[in-house]
């Protein structure tokens, strides 16, 4: 946390502290049309905003340290509903461990802790986030939202973070994987079933040749598969369907090592390319692997375009 006083850094470190470790228990706030000078996005609400409990079905949030958020929060989002629905595109991310401070920067945006005012995560830290996090979206076709924009966040007054900036630049993250992310899953239903949701298509094939080209891995499959998701894939795109693994010419994917198994295989179309962002093993004998196949058909996915444009 940054100040441009001692004392007022003392005392907002104080409520922080507070907050986050006792959980606030706030009904509802006392202050009325509230508008940050620091962020564009700011709202002037025209009723107090209320203190909810945390939902244990938002999933981005539940365990973020604290039990407690700022309804409308600081996206203005107005109802729980829709706080869930957007929130549930980013759980996925979180869980690429892709920076230390991820949820933690979310959060303190899509359930930010109740304190006397609004309190916006630091430039800093949405530097660092989108630094560390956007090599994974983008292998997923997704941008960095405009929403995220992290010069609408302050750098010079009180404002959410985690460590000092440039702390732990040069560490990896906890639970930070060099594999190729959409090759880095591991064999359960939720995971599964989130790479399915970022992905327009999915079928099961098998692989015919694997080439690197730039700095993306080339994946050429074979003519006949099963579709299981067919998006807006047409008969014609399915004959000579070539998928690429975006900048994925380096990191390790052993999927693609052995070409003479079934594979479960996602992707989407970004512009003119088809990328590869999901690759499993066919594995009936996985319990796991069955019960996300049968729940592919009902399953509701967040919507993903909502979020990042």
């Amino acid at each position: 946390m940054r100040c441009a006083s001692e004392s007022l850094c003392r005392m907002m470190r104080l409520a922080v502290t507070v907050a986050l470790v006792s959980a606030c228990r706030a009904s509802e706030y006392e202050y009325l049309s509230w508008k940050s000078d620091m962020y564009t996005g700011g709202r002037s609400y025209g009723k107090p905003p209320q203190c909810v409990d945390i939902p244990e079905d938002l999933r981005l949030c539940h365990n973020v340290g604290y039990d407690q958020m700022l309804l409308p929060n600081l996206l203005e989002h107005e109802t729980m509903a829709e706080v869930k629905q957007q929130a549930s595109s980013w759980v996925p991310l979180v869980h690429k461990s892709c920076h230390p401070g991820t949820q933690v920067f979310l959060c303190s945006l899509f359930a930010p802790v109740c304190l006397e005012r609004p309190i916006y995560p630091c430039r800093w830290l949405c530097e660092a986030v989108r630094d560390g996090c956007t090599p994974i979206m983008e292998s997923f076709g997704f941008p960095w939202p405009e929403m995220l924009t992290c010069d609408k966040f302050p750098q010079d007054d009180v404002c959410i973070a985690m460590t000092q900036p440039n702390a732990t630049e040069a560490t990896m993250p906890t639970g930070y994987s060099p594999i190729c992310p959409p090759c880095d899953n591991e064999m359960k239903t939720d995971a599964m079933l989130e790479h399915m949701c970022a992905s327009e298509f999915a079928f099961k094939t098998k692989i015919k040749e694997v080439k690197r080209e730039n700095t993306d891995r080339r994946v050429t499959l074979q003519k006949r598969k099963k579709m299981l998701k067919a998006g807006n894939l047409k008969k014609k795109d399915m004959k000579a369907l070539v998928l690429y693994l975006k900048n994925g010419a380096d990191c390790p994917c052993q999927q693609l090592d052995n070409l003479g198994n079934q594979y479960l295989i996602m992707g989407r179309k970004v512009d003119k390319q088809y990328l590869l962002t999901g690759i499993h093993k066919w594995d009936k004998s996985s319990k796991e692997f069955k019960k996300a196949i049968k729940k592919l058909k009902t399953y509701k996915c967040p919507a993903f375009e909502n979020v990042f444009k």
